[in-house]
């Protein structure tokens, strides 16, 4: 059909397996856009990770080659998972091949950054080694560490649980991925660490470390980033004065108050016509259905297997002729097609059983030989054959006894101008006869719905088949003799919407799971401080609120593709909000103000370098894409979930933190004073001072 060409004709046709093959198809043709999405992300990790202070030091204090191990770490990660899950047989989409490494990348390369620049603020003690440096500045964030990748690792496990194939198997995926890249972290990159230092230290050039520098005067293992300096020094002082707070409260309280306003308006399904490439054949196949045809889609309602036909009573509650019930099945899909408007039901259904009424009472229509066998139409005037004679004259209905034995011939009988209620044509195929045509199986009446257009015509046009077959399973139950009679709808497009029935149910539940799934492991790591793990809790779900208003102003409908957005979003969350409440815990400063500021100016410039920042140049490009989806689902959502993230946990959770975060365990304060204490009466250490503002050194 594709390659047929008429100059005086236009063709518009579609296929069941249509909408499937042209997503498959234009998620195949961005598949560039998303490799140049990765691949800046890839080339800012590489070159971010580096400390550049004056020209003739970039060679040697670069850190090129170990920001390309970090990535290999990703793609490894994904790797792995990939292989395991098909060894195991579970089934990989195209979605996860598109999502999973952006989703590992976006949690994974932040814990990279926090390690490095952990190691660069250092001060390596006295008698200390490189390599027991660094495992002692991992021994304090590792605990940090864990805490985000185990909370987003259980997080997508336990979305698996999900009855959505699409989310079940995304979760499954990047549970096991983000695990994997968590232990590769700890493992192989503080070993790329560890040699990369040694190159450092040796004065040798990165990516060239055959090569030494000539200068020794270069710069140190330690030392802060203008980044940090900026949060440090302006940022984190600035947003903890007592106006600036109260402003970000109350502009952070009123969207979420535009949010929550908005949730119920979210439009669920996903529009076919944005799904498709533009230059598809289904676009204009849909174009011409709205443009030109009265009617949409046929609809079946099928009438399960164990029907008895053959009975009068049970006839009268499926026909719609003479002496049938008013409430029988046919009656009921015709009142339901006068209010088309309203029920999706363009035309009142055909009837088999009312033309095989009218083709044996037709003395034209059904013919015996003389030995009471069944004379075909076509040989009818050619040899001598009688009328059947199988109607009860007081009805006008098939005698029981009859019903099954000429039912076959009458679907076997082509439509002829002397008896045109033949059923060949029109129900050969609606009638399941089994045990050598001696039992009637399933079988059902056609109808059609009307023209469906958006995603909300075709799924209520679901929904009221669905409630008009209920309303007749239970008629027939009630009234007949059959108290297993069951009646289904089935129409083409049913496949494809009937996940969005329960679209704000999956959603919700997903969303719970995965967010329950946080609290409890930020619980349990965070030594159950249940003040923390709410903070933590309460920050992901207004995030998550405020990215679902931003799919209401910018159009994103609710779907499988969204909803495992939704999910991603709750694990790349953590992310933005345990590192500095972690860190805030950890503070010994003597407010809560001061140790907001301090967790905020410690892990800032961490959590804006390594997710925000590496991931914003990616998300551009796939703005530049050429399928509406990938635009809509991959650039509006993502682009949503890193600046909405980025706002609550660099602005508004470390305002929230300076009003009601967690008060100083005394625990904690007492070991810092008899560590503080003991130190102060050992050898002079380099760095181990408690600063003049903290609640040990004020003591």
């Amino acid at each position: 059909m594709k390659k047929y060409s008429n100059p005086n004709m236009t063709i518009s046709f579609s296929s069941e397996r249509s909408i499937q093959d042209e997503l498959d198809r234009e998620s195949q043709s961005d598949v560039i856009t998303i490799l140049i999405s990765y691949l800046i992300m890839f080339a800012y990790v590489s070159i971010a990770l580096g400390r550049f202070q004056g020209f003739q030091h970039v060679l040697v204090n670069s850190k090129v080659t170990l920001g390309l191990g970090g990535v290999v770490i990703v793609l490894l990660s994904v790797t792995s998972s990939l292989g395991i899950f098909s060894y195991a047989g579970v089934p990989a989409t195209l979605l996860i091949i598109e999502v999973i490494p952006f989703l590992v990348l976006a949690v994974g390369v932040d814990n990279i950054f926090i390690l490095v620049q952990a190691y660069h603020r250092d001060n390596r003690l006295e008698m200390e080694s490189r390599e027991e440096q660094i495992g002692r500045i991992l021994g304090e964030v590792a605990p940090s560490l864990l805490l985000a990748s185990f909370s987003e690792s259980s997080c997508f496990f336990l979305g698996a649980l999900s009855s959505m194939p699409a989310v079940h198997i995304f979760s499954l995926y990047a549970g096991l991925a983000l695990l994997i890249d968590f232990l590769l972290q700890i493992t192989c990159f503080v070993a790329l660490l560890s040699l990369d230092s040694r190159r450092a230290e040796a004065h040798r050039f990165d990516v060239l470390c055959c090569a030494k520098a000539e200068k020794h005067e270069l710069l140190g293992n330690h030392g802060n980033s203008w980044l940090f300096i900026v949060f440090k020094n302006y940022y984190a002082p600035f947003l903890m004065k007592t106006p600036v707070r109260v402003t970000v409260l109350t502009i952070f309280v009123g969207w979420l108050c535009s949010s929550v306003a908005v949730l119920n308006q979210i439009d669920v399904g996903l529009d076919q016509k944005l799904s498709m490439p533009q230059d598809s054949y289904v676009v204009k196949y849909f174009e011409a259905l709205n443009k030109y045809l009265s009617v949409g889609a046929p609809v079946y309602f099928v009438v399960k297997d164990g029907y008895n036909y053959s009975d009068h009573q049970q006839q009268n509650l499926i026909c719609a002729s003479s002496g049938c019930s008013q409430h029988s099945l046919l009656s009921q899909l015709s009142r339901a097609a006068n209010l088309s408007s309203q029920t999706y039901i363009a035309h009142s259904a055909t009837s088999w059983i009312d033309d095989y009424f009218s083709w044996a009472a037709n003395p034209s229509c059904c013919h015996v030989f003389q030995n009471h066998s069944y004379c075909p139409l076509a040989e009818a005037h050619l040899k001598h054959c009688n009328s059947c004679n199988i109607v009860d004259p007081h009805d006008r209905r098939v005698l029981s006894s009859d019903f099954v034995t000429y039912l076959p011939s009458f679907l076997s009988e082509n439509p002829l101008s002397v008896c045109p209620k033949g059923g060949h044509a029109a129900y050969f195929s609606g009638v399941e006869l089994l045990h050598n045509d001696t039992k009637i199986g399933a079988t059902y009446f056609m109808t059609y719905h009307t023209v469906l257009k958006t995603s909300k015509d075709f799924t209520e046009a679901y929904k009221w088949a669905h409630d008009i077959s209920t309303n007749i399973t239970h008629m027939l139950r009630i009234n007949g003799t059959d108290e297993d009679a069951s009646v289904f709808p089935y129409s083409i497009f049913y496949v494809f919407y009937e996940q969005y029935l329960t679209m704000w149910h999956d959603t919700i539940s997903n969303l719970a799971i995965t967010i329950s799934a946080v609290f409890v492991v930020t619980l349990i790591l965070l030594c159950l401080d249940v003040h923390s793990s709410i903070i933590i809790v309460l920050t992901i779900i207004l995030i998550i609120i405020n990215l679902m208003g931003l799919m209401y102003w910018w159009n994103i409908s609710l779907n499988g593709v969204s909803l495992v957005n939704l999910v991603m979003a709750v694990g790349i969350s953590v992310e933005f909000c345990s590192h500095i409440t972690k860190a805030f815990g950890k503070s010994l400063k003597k407010t809560r103000v001061l140790r907001s500021q301090d967790a905020l100016a410690r892990m800032g410039s961490s959590v804006l370098s390594g997710i925000t920042l590496t991931k914003f140049g990616g998300i551009v490009v796939l703005g530049f894409a050429k399928s509406q989806i990938f635009e809509v689902f991959y650039f509006r959502m993502y682009l949503g979930i890193v600046l909405i993230g980025a706002s609550h946990g660099l602005i508004f959770l470390p305002v929230l933190l300076s009003i009601a975060g967690p008060a100083l365990k005394q625990a904690r304060l007492r070991g810092r004073k008899l560590s503080s204490f003991s130190e102060s009466n050992s050898p002079v250490v380099k760095g181990t001072s408690l600063p003049e503002d903290s609640v040990g050194g004020y003591i």
